[in-house]
């Protein structure tokens, strides 16, 4: 399987300790299998962070998610389940992360998700509405998340 990874930088080396908490599923590596999707991320960087787009590419076994390899967490749609994991890990600033799964697979949030976290945490929205709220406004989009050392030597740069 062929996986995208948009950016403002070329990457070479996978560098956990550059990725940032407070993230979907925390501090790890996100990537896509829709090169589109990779692109749209790297224009977005480059919008803040300035730089020029970059997709790299990687390879990873096709049965990656279903192999007991690592420890995987699968999320197939937009749940509340998936609301309150996605809520959880966008409240934790620390490098410790609140799971121990090496990869993560579901929908992406909407990039507005900062807000509503801010109006579910202050009660003004009930997880229902959080949930409707953070969809994804494209449709249901997914991503990859690879967290740990163990599931980044998965990947292989193409």
């Amino acid at each position: 399987m062929i996986l995208y990874h948009g950016s403002n930088v070329a990457i070479d080396v996978i560098d956990l300790s550059k990725s940032r908490p407070g993230k979907n599923f925390g501090k790890g590596f996100y990537l896509s299998a829709d090169r589109q999707q990779a692109i749209e991320m790297a224009e977005s960087k480059v919008a803040f962070l300035g730089g020029e787009p970059v997709v790299t590419e990687f390879e990873v076994n096709d049965n990656i998610l279903t192999s007991s390899q690592l420890k995987v967490r699968t999320f197939e749609s937009y749940t509340e389940e998936w609301a309150k994991f996605v809520y959880d890990n966008r409240e934790n600033y620390s490098d410790t992360p609140i799971h121990d799964y090496d990869i993560i697979y579901g929908p992406i949030a909407n990039d507005k998700v900062g807000a509503q976290i801010r109006n579910f945490k202050n009660g003004s929205i009930d997880l229902d509405e959080l949930l409707r709220r953070i969809k994804y406004l494209k449709g249901i989009t997914f991503q990859y998340y690879f967290g740990t050392e163990a599931a980044i030597q998965t990947l292989h740069k193409l």
